[in-house]
């Protein structure tokens, strides 16, 4: 879905409430501060693209805050990927201060307060996306919060001209084209993150760091192997069973549970694929799970359904 909110036609006694609807129906609640209220004029165009949304955003200059009151663990921490295309834009998050200008991109989580501003005429684009979407993918994504990433190099500018694309191809899409688009997107996210060599040096220390990078890019690779368990990983990966384990303790859950959610993960993607002909007995099968009522219950513990009511959600819209 396609939808586009402007401030054109609004009584400038009306425009503030209205930008704040636009925003929090965008993105999420947030606090504005503009520097003109009564002149104010801003456009928000927005693309869908399955679980996730790419937005194009022009305003005068003012700001947005996430404030305590607007936390909340009730949803699914959300993460905002904006790329300013026009003037210098401010954030400040995690006690951490970034300047952004054309040419970069930051990264914005719903979990955490913040401030954003920009005190020129601004054109951003923004991609939304859950974070389970890029904690299936990468390790404490909200770590990525205090840095400025390059928007014109390898991955990062492949990312950025994908976003770019969309506009112009989005009506000729099919639904299913759109889900494939925005994933490929997120894929494309998180290939630029772990490309920057920041992915290691981030977090705990540097080795344990690179130690846990090499261990889940050594998972993902034998993940639909029935047979992987943790002393094949620490084989694979030429440390002891034990230090494997007490890396994992660092992230706040089990080696075992980990691997078990990003199997549900590739399930979950290949049962919202309405061209899929495998029964769910098959993916499960194919994703590593050999116990189909082990499977289906540690499905629904994850997404609230069972794999027959996810897919068939899925398949009738």
């Amino acid at each position: 879905m396609k939808s586009v909110i402007t401030t054109k036609g609004v009584a400038p006694a009306g425009r503030s409430r209205h930008w704040h609807e636009a925003i929090a129906d965008a993105y999420f609640p947030l606090d504005l501060q503009f520097q003109k209220p009564d002149t104010f004029n801003g456009e928000l165009v927005s693309w869908t693209l399955g679980d996730v949304s790419v937005s194009r955003l022009t305003a005068e200059p003012m700001g947005y805050r996430r404030l305590p009151r607007h936390l909340t663990r009730d949803n699914d921490e959300q993460y905002l990927i904006t790329i300013p295309a026009r003037s210098e834009v401010f954030f400040s998050q995690c006690g951490h201060d970034v300047r952004c200008n054309p040419g970069g991109f930051i990264v914005e989580r719903s979990y955490e307060p913040y401030e954003f501003s920009h005190s020129e005429a601004t054109d951003l684009w923004v991609m939304k996306v859950e974070g389970r979407q890029l904690e299936g993918r990468i390790r404490a994504p909200g770590r990525f919060c205090s840095l400025l990433f390059d928007a014109t190099n390898g991955a990062n500018g492949l990312f950025v001209d994908m976003m770019h694309l969309i506009p112009a191809r989005y009506d000729m899409m099919s639904e299913e084209a759109r889900n494939t688009v925005g994933q490929q997107l997120v894929d494309l996210f998180v290939l630029a993150l772990e490309n920057d060599e920041r992915t290691l040096t981030s977090g705990a220390s540097t080795v344990r760091a690179a130690h846990l990078t090499r261990i889940e890019s050594y998972a993902r690779h034998f993940l639909r192997d029935p047979a992987l368990n943790p002393e094949m990983i620490a084989q694979g990966c030429g440390i002891s069973t034990r230090y494997l384990h007490q890396l994992f303790r660092d992230t706040n859950q089990t080696l075992g549970q980990w691997i078990r959610n990003q199997r549900l993960a590739g399930c979950r993607e290949d049962l919202k694929d309405p061209s899929n002909p495998q029964t769910i007995a098959e993916v499960a099968y194919q994703w590593g799970f050999s116990d189909q009522a082990q499977f289906s219950r540690a499905f629904r513990n994850h997404f609230g359904l069972s794999p027959r009511e996810f897919r068939h959600l899925h398949r009738n819209g």
